[in-house]
């Protein structure tokens, strides 16, 4: 591997591409601000409690995928390998136990240490938004609705909403017992991970992608059909909202969600841009026990991947709104000039105006075409004859059309410029 490349599963993010990156923040800022939500920024590194007791022992994510070391003061910590853990560990200062709302959103790095695919990177992405505090069909319904908003913002309209209930805790033994009873008629034909999750983690038999294991996979037995009328009731109350609401769903049995946190709505949003690992974005309603919590933190939230939907978003053809401003470019020639180009590129920033100036001894071919390298609207040339002048010579680098200016001149005609091209 080249020395300049970075670790496997990670990847740098250049100038050229940043745009993208910035319009999906810009985008999730302006939307989510709409439902009462804010930004929330927690570490990326917890304690690996917290996600060992958040997110359960016998998942996969805490078995296989964490990034866990021990500092230098022995305590043993996590790289985030998502963000609702955190959160709810930051929530616990508040007063959400006492059934006081919270709405925050957040963005930035997450880590798993799994096999980089298309879309699934070791050092991924995500845009996350957790309401919590209140428990409430509506506002499971109203967080989806939120999603799919945000998703239509920034250009991907023809997502597939596919939805499911976990029932309430209560309900998990009576339908356990049941996909136990099924699947060990059946494990025999199943791949290794499965024969491993009919003892650690059943539910997770029922998300499996193995070909081997779908044909019994569908004809397992429905959880649903084992949870109490109660928890029925609630998910009928988030579909009729969803249909109140005109927004299109498919409601799958099989979808289960990875994490053991899950209770009552779970969710996913697919889309064929992605091929056969086609998520999005995904969550649902969860109660959380965290370290010195003696009852769970409640909520409802979601995260998407930001590298799936740039994915989503390419294979649209959708172009980035945002584009970088060119510069203007200060041409010195000779050292007084080059000292006076350093007040006018001042001047100029003051206005808000993107400056570039050379600072170093160059001649008029090598820093015209340092110019055209960067793609500067305007070049602004000075030499001896300008210094003595006290003027500036303007070259628009497209036309190549060239003028003169006094210093003012020149900023009330470069500002008036860049005011035009907003």
């Amino acid at each position: 591997m080249a020395k300049n490349s970075p670790p496997p599963g990670t990847s740098d993010i250049f100038p050229s591409d940043i745009h993208a990156w910035q319009e999906l923040e810009q985008s999730a800022n302006e939307v989510f601000s709409l439902y009462g939500y804010e930004e929330l920024r927690t570490p990326v590194f917890e304690y690996t409690e917290v996600f060992k007791r958040g997110l359960g022992d016998d998942t996969e994510v805490v078995q296989k995928e964490m990034y866990t070391f021990e500092d230098r003061g022995g305590r043993s910590l996590t790289l985030r390998p998502e963000g609702t853990a955190g959160v709810m560990r930051a929530m616990l200062g508040t007063d959400v136990m006492n059934g006081n709302e919270q709405r925050v959103f957040y963005i930035g790095p997450m880590f798993r240490g799994e096999k980089p695919a298309a879309g699934r990177k070791r050092q991924f992405h995500q845009i996350g938004v957790e309401n919590i505090g209140r428990k409430s069909p509506l506002l499971d319904a109203e967080s989806i609705a939120m999603l799919i908003q945000y998703l239509e913002e920034i250009g991907i309209n023809d997502s597939e909403l596919l939805i499911n209930t976990r029932g309430a805790q209560s309900d998990r033994k009576p339908a356990e017992d049941a996909l136990k009873a099924y699947f060990s008629e059946h494990i025999d034909t199943m791949c290794d991970d499965c024969k491993t999750r009919l003892e650690n983690n059943v539910w997770r038999i029922l998300d499996c992608k193995s070909r081997d294991c779908q044909s019994s996979i569908d004809s397992a037995p429905d959880p649903s059909s084992y949870f109490s009328d109660e928890s029925k009731d609630y998910f009928k109350k988030v579909i009729d909202a969803l249909d109140a609401l005109d927004i299109k769903y498919k409601i799958d049995t099989r979808l289960v969600r990875g994490l053991d946190y899950y209770v009552h709505t779970v969710f996913e949003l697919v889309h064929s841009g992605l091929g056969a690992q086609n998520a999005i974005a995904g969550g649902g309603r969860y109660e959380l026990f965290l370290p010195g919590s003696k009852k769970p933190v409640i909520g409802v939230g979601y995260a998407m991947g930001m590298e799936r939907l740039l994915m989503v978003r390419e294979s649209l053809n959708i172009e980035t709104k945002l584009k970088s401003i060119k510069p203007i470019y200060l041409v010195g020639l000779g050292e007084p000039a080059i000292m006076r180009n350093i007040k006018l590129a001042a001047l100029l920033r003051i206005k808000s105006l993107p400056v570039i100036s050379e600072v170093e001894q160059k001649s008029m071919k090598a820093q015209m075409r340092t110019a055209n390298r960067i793609s500067a609207t305007y070049a602004i040339i000075s030499g001896d004859d300008e210094v003595a002048n006290k003027n500036f010579v303007c070259k628009n680098m497209e036309t190549g059309e060239q003028s003169e200016f006094s210093e003012d001149k020149l900023i009330d005609f470069l500002t008036n410029k860049y005011e035009e091209e907003k």
